[in-house]
């Protein structure tokens, strides 16, 4: 089954939201218009960046203004949202919140990143996931979705592939002198679990540090199969073709191979 992707890796406006929502929706338009994908994707924190001192203020309310916008903009372009994460207000504080959202206008899954980033004072400022991370079904496909430096965690993406994820979307507004790391991690990630790995990235800076770009896709062999520029706002699209995952898991046994009991 071939799946075809595009990836919006995207010049976030800090503090700026509606001038980001703005942008996605002509992004959305445009690209329903010339690539007719089956899955679009958007980086991390897409409609405030990474404005943490503003944080409180800038953040959407649960079910906000651009959860809707992004339902609506689903159902319009019949086209599968896999919505990066935008920061939400909830009862615990501010959360980094993933939203995967159906053709059909529906929120299929939540994900609030459970790993917080100590050197950019992320603790301070926004509140952990308390949940598990968990796969879901979409395009008739078990996959999963974590934030950026939940990349750092190999058993994350493990927890996803052993529970039957084939594609893993990684979100990010990565740091361009660490650009190595999210390359190589990114492929280990893929070839580990024998999964595509799809990872949306940012490009741009926001308080001096620039952010990466590389958004990717990866094939569960490692293989680069799209790769974005290192500092150009861009569309990447890619088609999949998801029977590789269980050729190479049946050639390649090492999630069955696996003795969790003795690690």
């Amino acid at each position: 089954m071939d799946m075809k992707i595009a990836l919006y890796q995207m010049n976030v406006q800090a503090g700026k939201p509606e001038t980001n929502r703005a942008k996605v929706q002509q992004w959305l338009k445009d690209v329903a218009e010339r690539h007719q994908p089956d899955v679009a994707v958007l980086p991390e924190m897409w409609t405030t960046g990474y404005t943490l001192s503003e944080i409180a203020q800038l953040a959407d309310e649960e079910n906000g203004q651009t959860q809707q916008m992004l339902k609506s903009l689903a159902k319009e372009h019949k086209i599968d949202l896999v919505a990066g994460s935008i920061a939400v207000k909830t009862a615990d504080g501010v959360v980094n919140r993933a939203l995967t959202i159906s053709g059909n206008g529906e929120v299929i899954s939540e994900y609030d990143k459970i790993h917080l980033v100590p050197m950019l004072d992320e603790p301070r400022y926004l509140a952990a996931g308390k949940d598990k991370v968990r796969p879901y079904e979409l395009q008739e496909t078990t996959m999963g979705s974590f934030i950026c430096y939940d990349l750092r965690f190999p058993e994350i993406a493990r927890s996803l592939a052993v529970n039957g994820a084939k594609v893993i979307y990684v979100f990010g507004e990565w740091p361009e002198a660490r650009r190595d790391h999210w390359d190589a991690l990114l492929r280990a990630r893929a070839i580990e679990n024998q999964c595509f790995i799809v990872a949306a990235g940012a490009v741009g800076s926001h308080d001096g540090p620039n952010f990466s770009g590389h958004s990717t896709v990866i094939s569960p062999w490692g293989n680069v199969l799209a790769l974005a520029s290192p500092d150009e706002e861009e569309t990447l699209v890619a088609t999949i073709d998801l029977s590789e995952v269980d050729e190479f898991r049946e050639a390649v046994p090492v999630l069955k191979n696996r003795l969790p009991a003795r690690y």
